[in-house]
């Protein structure tokens, strides 16, 4: 799959950073994730928990509504009748899953109206985004217990920048898109040439200007260069991690070549940061343990996407 974008194959003009910056400033707002996802991370943080309140906050979102039944009636849950309602639902999928669908289909509903004026195939994009959020939980899950919704939220925004470039820089992003079929250079380095500046930093401008709070605009920052940020290097070497074993399984698309070498993910900063003080063993029983889990996102993104 690749993002579908015509142009005419016209050079674009780099640009400075100040030009950047004013192009954004005009770009589609990224629209507040909402009072319904507010309330919902109310509800799950309490010390008592009620299916039914759970059940009627989810009730005012119909593309929630939608994702949780779908997701319920997997086959992979192996129920033996079809769930029809949201309590029976929250019942089975528990409050982890709840969260995570109540965190990301916001998310997702927001970037579609940003990215709604763009000529791209974003399917294969959310499916990359998504994968990346689930496996960044999983990575953050082998060195530390997370109480926060940081990690999955961080992993879903990582590449939020190219969402930003295709709807304020459209020309800029076709340009980009159609030298990949010609060239063999890296990705970032060819968003750096041909606009100013790469995804990563042009999420975190964005993300800044829509006063998003600093340690997202870090992670996505430093997504790609972990042991470079300052404050969130732990979660951002999980990112970095969950992006190419997302990659490497052929999840979604994010734009990038197929990587060049197989289990690319374990010899990056953000491996080094996250396990560098594990045993050869270890190290071993937690590559195997992120492979296992990575074989069970595909079932999950039909069911969100």
């Amino acid at each position: 799959m690749t993002f579908q974008v015509s142009s005419t194959h016209a050079p674009c003009q780099r640009l400075s950073r100040s030009q950047i910056e004013s192009r954004l400033r005009s770009c589609t707002c990224l629209p507040s994730l909402g009072s319904i996802e507010s309330a919902l991370k109310q509800l799950l943080g309490a010390d008592e928990r009620y299916t039914s309140q759970i059940a009627e906050i989810i009730r005012r979102d119909p593309s929630l509504t939608a994702r949780l039944l779908r997701l319920v009636n997997a086959v992979h849950y192996g129920l033996s009748k079809r769930v029809k309602s949201i309590e029976e639902a929250v019942f089975y999928l528990g409050m982890r899953q709840i969260r995570q669908l109540a965190m990301v289909t916001p998310i997702i509903e927001d970037f579609k109206i940003v990215a709604s004026h763009t000529r791209v195939e974003w399917r294969g994009f959310w499916r990359h985004c998504i994968g990346t959020a689930l496996m960044t939980r999983e990575v953050i899950d082998l060195v530390q217990s997370q109480h926060s919704e940081i990690d999955y939220v961080a992993g879903l925004i990582h590449d939020v920048g190219k969402i930003a470039m295709a709807s304020a820089f459209p020309e800029h992003f076709a340009e980009i898109y159609i030298h990949r079929t010609e060239a063999e250079k890296e990705l970032s380095e060819l968003e750096r040439e041909v606009l100013g500046v790469d995804h990563a930093e042009l999420g975190a401008i964005y993300l800044e200007s829509q006063t998003l709070p600093a340690e997202f605009v870090e992670i996505v920052r430093f997504h790609h260069q972990p042991d470079q940020a300052p404050a969130h290097g732990l979660v951002a070497a999980a990112v970095q991690v969950a992006d190419l074993l997302v990659q490497e399984a052929k999840i979604g698309y994010s734009g990038r070549l197929p990587l060049a070498q197989p289990e690319l993910w374990c010899k990056t900063a953000g491996w080094k940061i996250l396990f560098a003080h594990q045993t050869p063993e270890e190290s071993a029983i937690s590559r195997a343990s992120l492979k296992n889990n990575l074989e069970q996102i595909p079932a999950t993104l039909e069911r969100l996407i």
